[in-house]
């Protein structure tokens, strides 16, 4: 049950990230999702829906992301 949770969270927040004017994020590539899903669900999870503060969340925990998901971050 965890796991379709956090699946689905997962999604939501992918899905938000992709949504906003971040320029890292805006193609969407399945590169960028696998390495920013992860982090997305640790550190922004409380900030889903909304997807300014989802996107401001993840620039503010920025030295916290996984090497993968600040090299996707940073691409653009």
């Amino acid at each position: 049950m965890t796991r379709i949770r956090n699946a689905i969270l997962g999604g939501a927040i992918v899905t938000a990230l992709l949504a906003s004017s971040s320029v890292a994020f805006a193609a969407g590539t399945p590169e960028q999702r696998r390495a920013c899903s992860r982090d997305a669900i640790r550190f922004c999870a409380a900030e889903i829906p909304n997807v300014s503060r989802i996107t401001s969340c993840m620039r503010t925990n920025f030295s916290k992301l996984s090497p993968a998901c600040k090299e996707v971050m940073q691409k653009g």
